[in-house]
Protein backbone atom coordinates (compact mmCIF):
# COMPACT_ATOMS: atom_id res chain seq x y z
CA UNK A 1 0.00 0.00 0.00
CA UNK A 2 1.18 3.58 -0.52
CA UNK A 3 0.69 6.61 1.96
CA UNK A 4 0.68 10.62 1.22
CA UNK A 5 1.73 12.31 4.67
CA UNK A 6 -0.36 15.16 4.76
CA UNK A 7 0.69 18.42 2.25
CA UNK A 8 -1.59 21.06 3.27
CA UNK A 9 -3.28 22.64 5.90
CA UNK A 10 -6.01 20.41 7.21
CA UNK A 11 -9.39 22.22 6.60
CA UNK A 12 -13.15 21.60 8.25
CA UNK A 13 -16.38 23.30 7.50
CA UNK A 14 -14.14 26.35 6.04
CA UNK A 15 -11.71 26.77 8.48
CA UNK A 16 -7.88 25.56 8.87
CA UNK A 17 -6.95 23.32 11.47
CA UNK A 18 -4.16 22.92 13.95
CA UNK A 19 -3.31 20.02 15.93
CA UNK A 20 -2.78 21.22 19.83
CA UNK A 21 -0.22 19.56 22.12
CA UNK A 22 -2.21 17.71 24.42
CA UNK A 23 -0.12 15.92 27.90
CA UNK A 24 1.77 13.88 27.25
CA UNK A 25 2.24 14.11 23.49
CA UNK A 26 3.45 17.30 21.64
CA UNK A 27 1.29 17.83 18.08
CA UNK A 28 1.42 13.89 16.11
CA UNK A 29 2.78 10.59 17.61
CA UNK A 30 3.39 9.26 14.29
CA UNK A 31 3.40 9.94 10.36
CA UNK A 32 -0.15 10.89 9.50
CA UNK A 33 -1.38 10.51 6.31
CA UNK A 34 -3.85 8.75 4.15
CA UNK A 35 -4.18 5.76 1.74
CA UNK A 36 -4.78 7.42 -1.88
CA UNK A 37 -7.83 5.92 -3.77
CA UNK A 38 -10.30 5.17 -0.94
CA UNK A 39 -13.34 7.10 0.43
CA UNK A 40 -15.31 6.79 3.06
CA UNK A 41 -18.89 7.08 1.73
CA UNK A 42 -21.02 9.49 3.88
CA UNK A 43 -23.85 7.77 2.36
CA UNK A 44 -22.89 4.55 3.58
CA UNK A 45 -23.25 3.40 7.16
CA UNK A 46 -21.28 0.88 8.03
CA UNK A 47 -22.72 -2.54 9.80
CA UNK A 48 -19.89 -2.92 12.06
CA UNK A 49 -19.73 0.93 13.35
CA UNK A 50 -23.79 1.72 12.90
CA UNK A 51 -22.31 5.25 11.62
CA UNK A 52 -21.97 6.67 8.01
CA UNK A 53 -18.58 7.46 6.32
CA UNK A 54 -16.85 10.95 7.15
CA UNK A 55 -16.20 11.87 3.52
CA UNK A 56 -12.42 11.37 3.49
CA UNK A 57 -10.19 9.15 2.20
CA UNK A 58 -8.73 6.48 4.86
CA UNK A 59 -6.47 7.78 7.31
CA UNK A 60 -3.26 5.99 8.36
CA UNK A 61 -0.53 6.63 11.12
CA UNK A 62 2.67 4.91 9.73
CA UNK A 63 4.67 3.95 13.06
CA UNK A 64 7.67 3.70 11.45
CA UNK A 65 11.30 5.92 13.09
CA UNK A 66 11.81 8.23 10.01
CA UNK A 67 9.91 11.66 10.43
CA UNK A 68 8.22 11.88 7.06
CA UNK A 69 8.57 15.22 5.00
CA UNK A 70 5.40 17.09 4.10
CA UNK A 71 3.78 15.57 0.96
CA UNK A 72 6.03 12.36 1.34
CA UNK A 73 4.77 9.44 -0.91
CA UNK A 74 5.50 6.22 1.18
CA UNK A 75 5.34 2.84 0.19
CA UNK A 76 3.66 0.99 3.76
CA UNK A 77 2.65 -2.31 4.89
CA UNK A 78 -0.92 -2.73 6.68
CA UNK A 79 -0.86 -3.65 9.91
CA UNK A 80 -4.27 -3.35 11.66
CA UNK A 81 -7.25 -0.62 11.77
CA UNK A 82 -9.34 0.79 14.41
CA UNK A 83 -12.70 2.16 13.95
CA UNK A 84 -12.93 5.80 15.78
CA UNK A 85 -15.83 7.55 15.56
CA UNK A 86 -16.00 11.11 14.87
CA UNK A 87 -18.74 13.44 15.39
CA UNK A 88 -21.32 10.89 15.02
CA UNK A 89 -18.93 9.62 11.60
CA UNK A 90 -16.90 6.37 10.84
CA UNK A 91 -13.41 7.50 10.71
CA UNK A 92 -11.01 4.51 10.14
CA UNK A 93 -8.03 4.89 11.39
CA UNK A 94 -5.35 2.63 9.68
CA UNK A 95 -1.40 1.48 11.28
CA UNK A 96 1.11 0.22 9.28
CA UNK A 97 5.07 0.87 8.51
CA UNK A 98 7.32 2.58 6.08
CA UNK A 99 8.58 -1.60 4.17
CA UNK A 100 11.72 0.18 4.29
CA UNK A 101 11.79 0.73 8.34
CA UNK A 102 14.23 -1.91 10.13
CA UNK A 103 11.68 -2.94 11.98
CA UNK A 104 9.41 -3.86 9.15
CA UNK A 105 10.51 -7.08 8.38
CA UNK A 106 9.12 -8.16 12.33
CA UNK A 107 5.92 -6.62 11.77
CA UNK A 108 3.42 -8.57 9.86
CA UNK A 109 0.20 -7.95 11.85
CA UNK A 110 -1.40 -6.01 14.45
CA UNK A 111 -0.63 -8.60 17.46
CA UNK A 112 3.09 -8.13 16.38
CA UNK A 113 2.90 -4.23 16.92
CA UNK A 114 1.54 -5.46 20.63
CA UNK A 115 4.89 -7.80 20.99
CA UNK A 116 7.25 -5.29 19.57
CA UNK A 117 6.15 -1.92 20.22
CA UNK A 118 4.29 -2.03 23.44
CA UNK A 119 2.45 0.65 24.28
CA UNK A 120 2.06 2.39 20.90
CA UNK A 121 -1.45 1.38 19.98
CA UNK A 122 -2.74 2.15 23.45
CA UNK A 123 -0.71 5.35 23.10
CA UNK A 124 -2.15 6.37 19.51
CA UNK A 125 -6.28 5.29 21.09
CA UNK A 126 -5.64 7.64 23.70
CA UNK A 127 -4.43 10.53 21.44
CA UNK A 128 -7.28 9.84 19.21
CA UNK A 129 -9.95 10.05 21.87
CA UNK A 130 -8.31 13.01 23.27
CA UNK A 131 -7.06 15.83 20.77
CA UNK A 132 -10.00 17.59 19.75
CA UNK A 133 -11.04 18.22 23.51
CA UNK A 134 -8.36 21.71 23.46
CA UNK A 135 -11.03 22.64 20.90
CA UNK A 136 -14.07 22.48 22.82
CA UNK A 137 -14.95 19.08 21.51
CA UNK A 138 -16.32 15.87 23.35
CA UNK A 139 -13.54 13.04 23.83
CA UNK A 140 -14.18 10.75 20.44
CA UNK A 141 -15.05 7.63 20.77
CA UNK A 142 -14.67 4.28 18.97
CA UNK A 143 -16.36 1.09 17.47
CA UNK A 144 -15.91 -2.73 18.72
CA UNK A 145 -15.36 -1.60 22.09
CA UNK A 146 -11.91 0.32 20.77
CA UNK A 147 -10.05 -2.86 19.97
CA UNK A 148 -7.75 -2.70 17.22
CA UNK A 149 -8.21 -4.88 14.42
CA UNK A 150 -6.13 -7.27 12.46
CA UNK A 151 -4.07 -6.79 9.07
CA UNK A 152 -7.06 -8.95 6.96
CA UNK A 153 -9.54 -6.74 8.64
CA UNK A 154 -7.65 -3.63 7.74
CA UNK A 155 -7.32 -4.84 3.93
CA UNK A 156 -11.37 -5.37 3.74
CA UNK A 157 -11.94 -2.03 5.07
CA UNK A 158 -9.24 -0.88 2.35
CA UNK A 159 -11.20 -3.00 -0.67
CA UNK A 160 -14.70 -1.75 0.34
CA UNK A 161 -13.66 1.67 0.99
CA UNK A 162 -11.55 1.90 -2.72
CA UNK A 163 -14.98 0.16 -4.32
CA UNK A 164 -16.78 3.58 -2.89
CA UNK A 165 -14.29 5.61 -4.71
CA UNK A 166 -14.63 3.72 -7.85
CA UNK A 167 -18.35 4.66 -7.76
CA UNK A 168 -17.28 7.90 -6.94
CA UNK A 169 -14.42 8.98 -10.03
CA UNK A 170 -16.88 7.00 -12.34
CA UNK A 171 -19.79 9.37 -11.41
CA UNK A 172 -20.99 12.22 -11.02
CA UNK A 173 -20.58 14.38 -7.37
CA UNK A 174 -21.86 17.84 -7.11
CA UNK A 175 -20.18 18.12 -3.90
CA UNK A 176 -16.50 16.63 -4.81
CA UNK A 177 -14.51 17.91 -7.84
CA UNK A 178 -13.10 14.57 -8.88
CA UNK A 179 -10.99 16.55 -11.74
CA UNK A 180 -8.18 14.13 -12.79
CA UNK A 181 -5.70 13.01 -15.54
CA UNK A 182 -4.86 9.60 -14.92
CA UNK A 183 -8.21 7.67 -14.52
CA UNK A 184 -9.39 7.55 -18.05
CA UNK A 185 -12.83 5.79 -17.26
CA UNK A 186 -13.85 8.70 -15.08
CA UNK A 187 -16.48 11.21 -16.27
CA UNK A 188 -14.31 13.87 -14.64
CA UNK A 189 -11.05 13.12 -16.59
CA UNK A 190 -8.96 16.19 -18.14
CA UNK A 191 -5.88 16.03 -20.57
CA UNK A 192 -2.80 17.40 -19.19
CA UNK A 193 -3.48 21.13 -20.78
CA UNK A 194 -6.61 21.77 -19.40
CA UNK A 195 -5.33 20.49 -15.16
CA UNK A 196 -2.05 22.76 -16.67
CA UNK A 197 -5.15 25.75 -17.41
CA UNK A 198 -6.83 25.18 -14.16
CA UNK A 199 -3.31 25.56 -12.55
CA UNK A 200 -2.14 28.67 -14.59
CA UNK A 201 -5.55 30.50 -13.63
CA UNK A 202 -5.20 30.04 -9.85
CA UNK A 203 -4.39 32.94 -8.41
CA UNK A 204 -0.41 33.70 -7.33
CA UNK A 205 0.15 33.37 -3.37
CA UNK A 206 0.13 36.48 -0.86
CA UNK A 207 1.28 37.11 1.58
CA UNK A 208 1.92 33.77 4.71
CA UNK A 209 -1.57 32.39 4.69
CA UNK A 210 -3.23 32.27 8.44
CA UNK A 211 -1.24 32.43 11.58
CA UNK A 212 -0.72 29.63 13.64
CA UNK A 213 -3.42 29.54 16.42
CA UNK A 214 -2.42 30.58 19.53
CA UNK A 215 -3.48 27.53 21.55
CA UNK A 216 -0.83 25.19 19.95
CA UNK A 217 1.48 27.12 21.81
CA UNK A 218 0.19 25.85 24.95
CA UNK A 219 0.13 22.32 25.93
CA UNK A 220 -2.95 20.82 27.36
CA UNK A 221 -3.98 18.47 29.81
CA UNK A 222 -7.04 16.64 29.64
CA UNK A 223 -8.88 14.70 32.84
CA UNK A 224 -9.16 10.77 30.58
CA UNK A 225 -12.40 9.14 31.48
CA UNK A 226 -11.20 5.86 29.95
CA UNK A 227 -7.37 4.74 31.16
CA UNK A 228 -4.93 3.82 28.74
CA UNK A 229 -1.65 2.08 29.56
CA UNK A 230 0.39 3.40 27.53
CA UNK A 231 3.97 2.42 29.08
CA UNK A 232 4.51 -1.21 29.97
Amino acid sequence: AVVSTQSTGDVKKGKLRFVNNVFPYHGYIWNYGALPQTWEDPNHVDSGTGAAGDDDPLDAVEIGSAVATRGEVKQVKILGVIAMIDEGETDWKLVCIDRNDPMADSLSDIQDVEAKMPGILEATRDWFRIYKVPTGKPMNEFAYKGEWKNRDFANNVINETHGYWNALMSGQNAKINCANTTVTSSKSNISVDEASGVLGSQPEKSGDGPPVAASTQDHCFVSRTVPEKVCH
